[in-house]
C-alpha cells in the first residue's frame, strides 16, 4: 500500500518503505496478485501507469531472499521502479554485512551526485516472509535483524520535509 500511495500522491509523501511487498501496478485482481507474489511476470499492458509523476518518491525496501510467500523479485522490482523513474543519474553502492549473531544482508543504496539517497534495497539472506528485526513474541517477525523499523525511520527522517501551513 505504501508503494501505491507514494506513486499516486508524491506531493503528500516524502518517502515510502516497503517490506516483502509488490511493486506498483503489479496486480489488478486477486489472480494477478497471486501471480505477482510468486514472481510471475506482469504484462506491460496490465501495469497502470496513469498518474505517475515522472520522479519517484524516495523508497526503502526490505525483502528476504528466501521468502516463499512474496518472491524477492518483487522487492527488486520496487527498487528498479524507484531508481528508473528519477530523471537524475544515480550512483549505486553495495555492501554485504551481517548483524552480530544474526542475519546476513546486502544493502544497496542509490544516491544522486550530491549524495542524497533516492532508494535503498535491503536483501535479507535466508529470510522468509517476516518483518526483519521484529519482536520474538510477534508473529511473522524475524528478530535476527537487521531492524527494518529503525532503518526505515532513519531513511524517512533523511527525507522529512517542513510542514505546510494553510
Amino acid at each position: 500500500m505504501a508503494v501505491i500511495l507514494g506513486e499516486r500522491y508524491p506531493d503528500v509523501f516524502a518517502a515510502v518503505g516497503a517490506h516483502s511487498g509488490l511493486p506498483f501496478g503489479a496486480a489488478h485482481d486477486v489472480a494477478s496478485a497471486f501471480t505477482a507474489m510468486k514472481g510471475g511476470a506482469v504484462p506491460t499492458a496490465s501495469r497502470d501507469t496513469h498518474g505517475r509523476s515522472g520522479a519517484a518518491v524516495p523508497t526503502i525496501v526490505f525483502h528476504g531472499d528466501a521468502d516463499h510467500t512474496v518472491a524477492a523479485s518483487n522487492g527488486a522490482a520496487i527498487v528498479r521502479d524507484a531508481t528508473q523513474a528519477d530523471l537524475v543519474a544515480l550512483h549505486a553502492t553495495s555492501r554485504r554485512d551481517a548483524i552480530p549473531g544474526g542475519r546476513a544482508f546486502t544493502h544497496d543504496s542509490f544516491a544522486d551526485a550530491s549524495g542524497r539517497t533516492h532508494a535503498e534495497h535491503w536483501r535479507l539472506h535466508g529470510a522468509g516472509h517476516a518483518w526483519s528485526g521484529g519482536s520474538p513474541q510477534g508473529t511473522y517477525t524475524d528478530p535476527t535483524g537487521p531492524d527494518a523499523s529503525s532503518e526505515m525511520l532513519r531513511f524517512f527522517l533523511q527525507h522529512a520535509v517542513a510542514p505546510r501551513h494553510a
